[in-house]
């Protein structure tokens, strides 16, 4: 099994079993790390208000699921400024660090 563009000695005919990483795509793992938990979040995010307030809505109806939305909505503000709160400390603590 040999992938186009692939010369090197990891199979039977010759070639990697590996395919190779595309030019712009680096190995920062940090980065991917970082991006992954991102994508999670609005993931999970975005799964609670449509399917939750969407099966609120099915069941009970229209005020219910407006009454469902407002306290999402209530529920993350804590999170967002618990986030907003942090953020400003991560971005403090690296300005001093560098002097």
């Amino acid at each position: 099994m040999q992938f186009a563009g692939n010369r090197g000695s990891g199979g039977p005919s010759g070639g990697s079993f590996l395919p190779q990483q595309p030019p712009d795509m680096g190995r920062d793992l940090r980065q991917y790390a970082r991006q992954t938990s991102f994508r999670l979040v609005i993931g999970f995010i975005l799964v609670l208000f449509i399917i939750g307030d969407g099966l609120i809505y099915l069941f009970y109806g229209r005020a219910a699921a407006i009454t469902g939305l407002l306290c999402l909505v209530v529920a993350f503000v804590p999170v967002i400024l618990i986030s907003i709160a942090l953020w400003l400390l991560d971005w403090f603590t690296h300005r001093v660090d560098r002097g």
